[in-house]
């Protein structure tokens, strides 16, 4: 049996969603307390890996378990109670086999948060850069719809085999006194979304112009880009699947 869990989860405490040796993982803390309630080993397969301090409003995931989990909703209430209060599970569905969490999705979207003034409520969940031209850096993030390949916004080392992303949506918005920066993909590169919000702060800040930004792109060389953002300030909020694929059985 295959079950699609969604959750969320506040990553300051967390280096990142994947399991690693010596280094607290939200994997880890949901893979523990399932093996818990099922009384098995499972593994969790998710729809995209966080890094270190990255936050997510809406995480999904995949899991396969021997039994049918009857009463989805008591399941979720006991999970939650195993999980430590920086991560929440929502709901559980039994999905098809065939349905896969990564694979199938067909599109993620971020939020950055970049905080206007300082606020002690903000502190863990926004940065602040000082003053930026918001409506230059909205304008410019309209030229990432021109290009697919993105290896100048991915951090080097990885095991991606491409480097091509569609870009559906990218721009800012004011939301009180924070500026928000969402963008939304059908996939996304390691570290690709902080990269980007580092340029364009750097074109917020005069220091970059619309023509050095595309040319940073055409580059096609991480060392181009500007300084990643901090990670405190990135949220996966949604991922997005066809919409007949969740049948239960």
């Amino acid at each position: 049996m295959r079950y699609f869990v969604t959750l969320a989860y506040d990553g300051t405490n967390f280096h990142g969603w994947q399991i690693q040796p010596n280094s607290h993982s939200v994997q880890e803390e949901m893979e523990r307390s399932l093996g818990v309630l099922l009384q098995q080993e499972v593994k969790i397969v998710a729809a995209g890996r966080t890094d270190t301090g990255v936050h997510a409003k809406k995480m999904v995931a995949h899991f396969d378990c021997e039994k049918q989990i009857i009463d989805t909703d008591n399941f979720v209430l006991r999970w939650n109670s195993l999980l430590p209060k920086d991560i929440a599970v929502f709901s559980l569905t039994q999905v098809s086999d065939d349905l896969h969490a990564r694979f199938s999705a067909l599109s993620r979207k971020y939020e950055y948060h970049i905080s206007c003034t300082k606020n002690p409520f903000l502190e863990n969940y926004s940065a602040r850069f000082g003053k930026l031209d918001f409506e230059k850096m909205d304008k410019v993030a309209k030229r990432l719809f021109d290009y697919t390949d993105f290896t100048s916004f991915c951090k080097i080392h990885t095991d991606a085999l491409t480097r091509d992303c569609t870009i559906m949506q990218a721009y800012w918005e004011k939301r009180g006194d924070v500026w928000v920066f969402t963008i939304e993909a059908n996939r996304f590169l390691r570290n690709m979304v902080r990269a980007v919000v580092g340029t364009l702060v750097a074109v917020g800040r005069g220091r970059l112009s619309e023509e050095d930004f595309c040319k940073i792109i055409e580059a096609k060389n991480r060392g181009a880009a500007g300084t990643s953002a901090p990670a405190k300030g990135l949220f996966l909020v949604d991922v997005t699947y066809p919409k007949d694929v969740f049948c239960k059985e």
